[in-house]
């Protein structure tokens, strides 16, 4: 019991170091692509970033202040109503990408063009943002007050994000001239792939068929050991006209491997085809507690 203890104490300490490697390494790339490339060609972003390039602007004081200043409020609303965990990583990445700006603040941008600056720091803002997210963290308030209006609203949390950052992105027409809002909604597109790009695969469903004599003890054991749930269809062989049970479940790409193992340990000789789906919709698709 003491060595399972200890094999767990160390593998949760060796996941929280990739995670905050993975928040460390995001956080300072948005910081490259904003201090590099976006800020200094009056190009911003969407969410909390966008506005406080903005303050920044209008008010000359740092982008790293306002950054954390503003995103504090949405910090404590993240920690009291999505997870202490969220709330922490989310906290130290905003931290790490404000004295990121602030350390890269006297650095000299590689580029004065504004359509390179959007192009290039559109890609490294989006490739730092997917980090975050992949490590469990995120950068920006406006993407927690989404998640809680998502709870209560029609809208999915993109099309929440979209909205706030509709209205952000168009108040650059006012503070920067419309030219730069046009090339700020070019970063923020540019961004939004990129965050997809770093993200795909993780996320990416796949429909799994099982056929199996002992397709009892494989669906409990996807319940149990995977966290998804299954459904059993009855099928018949056309060459030998047997019936048989069919196992069906749909499982992201990164439990592919797991399932695999589970059906060679219970059934070597099972049946099993696996294919890409493009979306899930309604039904029961979430993952239960694994025990």
């Amino acid at each position: 019991m003491d060595a399972i203890r200890q094999q767990h104490r160390r593998s949760s300490k060796a996941l929280i170091a990739k995670r905050a490697i993975l928040i460390f390494l995001g956080a300072a790339s948005v910081s490259v692509g904003l201090e590099i490339f976006l800020v200094p060609n009056n190009i911003i972003d969407g969410g909390v970033v966008g506005i406080s390039i903005i303050s920044k602007y209008l008010t000359g004081l740092p982008l790293g202040l306002f950054l954390t200043l503003l995103n504090l409020p949405f910090l404590f609303i993240g920690y009291k109503s999505i997870g202490k965990t969220f709330a922490l990583s989310t906290l130290y990445g905003v931290l790490v990408m404000s004295a990121g700006t602030t350390l890269l603040h006297p650095v000299e941008p590689l580029t004065m063009d504004p359509l390179l600056a959007a192009v290039f720091g559109g890609i490294i803002v989006g490739i730092g943002v997917g980090l975050v997210i992949r490590a469990g963290g995120s950068l920006d308030g406006t993407e927690i007050v989404a998640i809680l209006l998502y709870k209560r609203s029609p809208f999915s949390v993109g099309q929440i994000v979209m909205f706030f950052n509709f209205f952000i992105l168009g108040s650059a027409g006012f503070v920067f001239g419309w030219d730069r809002a046009m090339y700020s909604l070019i970063a923020y597109y540019i961004a939004f792939k990129m965050i997809d790009i770093v993200m795909a695969g993780f996320d990416e469903s796949k429909s799994v068929w099982i056929i199996s004599d002992k397709y009892r003890e494989l669906g409990d054991a996807l319940l149990d050991r995977l966290g998804r749930g299954v459904t059993y269809l009855r099928g018949e062989g056309a060459y030998t006209g047997d019936d048989k049970q069919v196992i069906f479940c749909v499982i992201t790409r990164l439990e592919e491997a797991k399932l695999k193992a589970i059906v060679e340990e219970i059934d070597s000789g099972a049946f099993l085809a696996v294919g890409n789906i493009h979306d899930v919709m309604g039904g029961q698709f979430k993952k239960k507690d694994i025990h």
